[in-house]
Order: structure tokens, then sequence, then C-alpha cells
């Protein structure tokens, strides 16, 4: 086993259109600077990220299954399988590991259709509504001090983060 916090980082379909795809709502980052930000805050924080898209439930439940013997944590935005997907939820429940689901517009805010996940129930928290940047700043802390297997626990004391390393402080700085 490595030394290294390792976190998959998932992305769900038709988020490789992002930058395209109704910028009014998801704004003009595209996939790729959302994996520039994510390496960025990784490398600086010592962690290591699987970085992944599918527009297929398919490879991300593969994924999610595969994440149980090569992750110690998962950040996931399954995108419009958050409304449909109990076998994802099955999938992120199986592994064990913490999850944070991570969405870019509020979901609560949108369509009513939009407004339930299934997911969730698989989540150890939930970032929604702050756009793609507060996401994938936070998404990495948050799995690091997720309650969960004690490996990361472990590791925990050898990741950098900003300030005092609480939650609630990089969450204020990001959000000013």
């Amino acid at each position: 086993m490595s030394d290294t916090v390792r976190i998959l980082v998932l992305n769900g379909p038709n988020l490789n259109m992002l930058g395209v795809r109704e910028p009014n709502i998801y704004g003009k980052e595209t996939l790729d600077d959302i994996r520039n930000d994510c390496d960025a805050h990784a490398a600086t924080a010592g962690v290591s990220l699987d970085f992944r898209q599918s527009n297929s439930e398919a490879d991300l439940i593969d994924w999610i299954q595969q994440a149980r013997d090569t992750a110690d944590g998962i950040i996931i935005n399954p995108a419009a399988f958050t409304h449909t997907s109990v076998a994802i939820l099955d999938a992120l429940v199986l592994t064990e590991l913490p999850v944070v689901e991570i969405h870019i517009s509020n979901i609560v805010r949108r369509e009513s259709f939009r407004q339930h996940s299934y997911v969730s129930a698989g989540a150890t928290g939930i970032i929604s509504g702050f756009g793609a940047h507060i996401a994938d700043m936070l998404g990495v802390p948050c799995v690091i001090n997720c309650p969960g297997p004690s490996r990361i626990a472990q590791l925990v004391s050898r990741v950098q983060m900003p300030g005092d390393g609480r939650i609630s402080s990089w969450l204020g700085m990001m959000c000013l």
C-alpha cells in the first residue's frame, strides 16, 4: 500500500461538455480546467488523484467497485445519474470508503426532477451550488477529513491543508 492518500474523482454524463453546456448554470470552466485545478490542489496537499469522466453508468460503477482496493476515498459528481441511479448508490455503499458528492449547481434549487439524489444516501457529505471552483477546492479536504477507514486516519497527518486545516476555515477562504 502507498503512503499517499489516493482519491478517485469521478465525473458523470455530459460533464465532458462543461464550458459549452449551459454556461449560465455550469460556468465557463471546462472539465480539463477542473482537472488541472484538482491536480494542483492535490499536489499541494500531497494527495494522489485518479480523475475520470464517463457518460456510461456501467463505467462509473466498475470504477467505484475497483476503488475498494485502489483508493482511500471518492469524490463524485454523478451529474444526471444523481437522480436516477440506485446502482451507483449501491456501488458507493459497498466500497465502505468516504464519499463526497459534489454538484456545480444547487440541485435543490433546480427543476423538481433534479432535486432528489439517490447518490446522497451513500455519501459521507455533499458540496452543492458553489460552482466548479469551490467544489474542486473542497472535495479533497472533505474526503481527507471524512470518518472512514483507519488508513485515512493514519495518512491524514501527512496531508497539508491551508490555514488551521479545518474544513470550515477553508470554506470561508474559498467563498470570499
